[in-house]
């Protein structure tokens, strides 16, 4: 509760004087130290007056790899201010941005805090060019409809429109207003749906033939660029809820829970646990009220798969989590999203109160069973991602892990145990029970079966977003469906390396490109899955630079409870800053390595204990990029 209040006195009065905070703790009697401790917390609460403009620029993997440390510099020098100085000069500031979510579109330049896949290329403008048209439309016949719709994928070539004409499909990329009349005419039947239909049109059009979406398999993005993502008659008429009617008619939780095991379904937040056995351990708790969450805090620098879900169909999460709900015996939830993604938050909301509105999940023709979800939205701390400091998070607290066991599953929020799984788990579900159990497990590799959503971005020409079996070849995905570094050739691609798994992942050389995608298989490479960004690396990158950067990252975000991650990221950012300058000996390499394996070992939750991993995947596959930079041995040292 403390967390939105603070994010609704933010919104009202720019920021959280030490007055309003002194209101807040006064309003929901509570010690003035930890409304404070709260504020001062999260990244996105400001404790001093903002400017009246704001520029942020994204510093995510993908956007530092195309060029944003340089645009930065530029508008400073533009701007006449210093970057991520809150007073500025009065008038404008420059923030730096973790990661934003579209690192297809990568560096994205942010003036309004509304930038998502097609929107950041101009969609918007695109979209009232498009509603002027059709307005001024004057021959007869019933027009066509302008239907707002998700993700359609292909985020290299935004903004996208599909044109669906006499059972024809046809998508053109990279529009602006000026191809309009064109698109008018064609969707009025005054011109052929083809590529050769249109000289205006002929360089837009996208070929849904090529691998990028041949080789995909849509479960949990089916109706993702379909549905309209605000229109619950349109969710209704393309299926939503019908799984969840048919399960509260025909089976009982034991059924659904049994159904969920045999599909071998794991979790895609990162950690791969099964989710048929974490469902079986809060479905057995003592009995008692239970609670399920579904965690959208996704952090990871190069991932945005979780907000493209909820931006394209946010009534599949909450089917998702009704059918949780009632498979573990629970009959309150909570949907936990990251604050920077406001477009998914607002049609987020907007999907909550259509259902309650409607009474979609209160009891009727549902037997006994009602539901309610509720939304939270995180205040801007990476380490939120973690199950624990998700829970004290959404219950106002600051997000700092806690010792394991008791697991949430066992003692959750408020003490009641609760089921925590991320978004892409929870919107696999419909699919999932659709076709059966057996049916996904056999999509796949059998110790890792059904699809995986991943987002790739990069040094490559196709960036945007992929399903696909688990088990599928890096090869596949980042040099076939993506196709490589622009203008490269060979084998590889022109590939040196692709970053898997965010800051709790690794980089793979292009030796490995055969080596499936999968949580087994990647773990025996030295890198992990992750929730499912995927980042490729050209032969400009240096791997000791992206170590720091990713290093840096985790130092920031660490909470500070355990030492180990509190102290040990500093001193590791330190040393890796002075290897990439030049400064390093090889004594101070093996002593970068000794602390690495420490912090490793000794940090209390997943963040400190996997910020070593892309330096230890980068020192397994790239030794070289690191020994070139060490200071040379004098000639009585050799």
């Amino acid at each position: 509760m403390l967390i939105e209040v603070l994010h609704q006195r933010q919104q009202q009065h720019g920021h959280l004087s030490r007055d309003t905070l002194a209101a807040v703790a006064r309003q929901l009697q509570l010690p003035p130290a930890q409304v404070y401790g709260v504020a001062s917390f999260y990244h996105l609460f400001r404790l001093e007056p903002p400017t009246p403009h704001r520029c942020g620029i994204c510093f995510g993997t993908a956007c530092l790899l195309r060029g944003a440390a340089a645009l930065a510099a530029e508008q400073e020098q533009r701007l006449g201010v210093r970057r991520d100085d809150p007073a500025g000069d009065g008038v404008w500031s420059l923030e730096t941005i973790s990661c934003i979510g579209a690192c297809a579109l990568a560096p994205v330049l942010l003036r309004l805090c509304d930038a998502s896949g097609c929107r950041a290329a101009g969609a918007t403008a695109l979209a009232g060019a498009l509603a002027a048209g059709l307005e001024g439309l004057t021959s007869g016949g019933p027009p066509p409809r302008l239907k707002p719709v998700g993700c359609l994928r292909l985020c290299s070539r935004g903004p996208l429109l599909a044109i669906d004409r006499d059972g024809i499909s046809t998508l053109y990329g990279g529009l602006t207003p000026a191809q309009v009349p064109a698109l008018l005419a064609l969707a009025c039947g005054c011109g052929e749906p083809a590529p050769i239909g249109s000289a205006a049109l002929a360089g837009h059009v996208v070929d849904h033939r090529q691998p990028f979406f041949a080789l995909q398999r849509p479960l949990v993005l089916e109706t993702c660029g379909v549905v309209d993502p605000t229109d619950l008659d349109d969710a209704l008429a393309h299926g939503a809820y019908r799984q969840l009617q048919r399960l509260l008619a025909t089976a009982t939780p034991a059924q659904v829970r049994a159904e969920v095991r045999r599909s071998g379904l794991r979790g895609r937040g990162g950690a791969g646990y099964p989710t048929g056995l974490k469902w079986e351990t809060v479905a057995l708790q003592p009995p008692g009220p239970g609670l399920v969450v579904a965690n959208g805090d996704e952090g990871d620098p190069g991932a945005f798969m979780d907000r493209s879900i909820l931006e394209g169909d946010p009534h599949r999460l909450i089917e998702g989590l009704a059918i949780a709900a009632y498979a573990v015996g629970a009959r309150q939830g909570y949907i936990y999203v990251r604050a920077e993604y406001p477009l998914a938050i607002a049609r987020l909301r907007r999907a909550i109160d259509q259902v309650r509105d409607r009474g979609l999940l209160a009891g009727t023709g549902a037997g006994s069973f009602a539901f309610t979800p509720e939304l939270r939205v995180g205040a801007g701390a990476y380490v939120c991602g973690e199950e624990t400091a998700l829970l004290a998070s959404i219950a106002g607290g600051r997000g700092i892990p806690r010792q394991r066991p008791p697991f949430p599953a066992q003692e959750g929020l408020g003490g009641c145990p609760t089921l925590i799984n991320n978004i892409e788990t929870l919107a696999a579900l419909p699919a999932l029970l659709r076709m059966g159990g057996d049916a996904h497990a056999a999509i796949g590799p059998p110790t890792c079966p059904g699809t995986k959503v991943f987002s790739i971005s990069g040094a490559v020409v196709h960036t945007g977003l992929v399903e696909v079996p688990m088990g599928t070849s890096l090869r596949t995905v980042v040099l076939t469906m993506a196709g490589g570094v622009p203008g490269a050739s060979g084998p590889d691609g022109g590939i040196k390396a692709v970053q898997t798994g965010g800051p709790s992942g690794g980089c793979l050389p292009a030796s490995l490109l055969d080596t499936g995608i999968d949580y087994d298989g990647l773990r025996v490479m030295g890198s992990s899955l992750g929730s499912g960004g995927l980042v490729v690396l050209d032969h400009r990158c240096a791997m000791p630079e992206l170590a720091r950067q990713f290093m840096a990252f985790c130092a920031g975000e660490s909470c500070g409870k355990c030492v180990p991650c509190r102290a040990g990221t500093v001193q590791l950012a330190d040393l890796l800053d002075q290897l990439v300058q030049g400064r390093a000996s090889a004594a101070d390499l093996e002593r970068l390595v000794q602390l690495a394996e420490v912090v490793q070992r000794t940090s209390l939750c997943g963040l400190g204990q996997t910020a070593p991993n892309p330096l230890f995947s980068t020192l397994r596959h790239f030794r070289g990029d690191y020994l070139e930079r060490l200071q040379p041995l004098a000639p009585w040292q050799s």
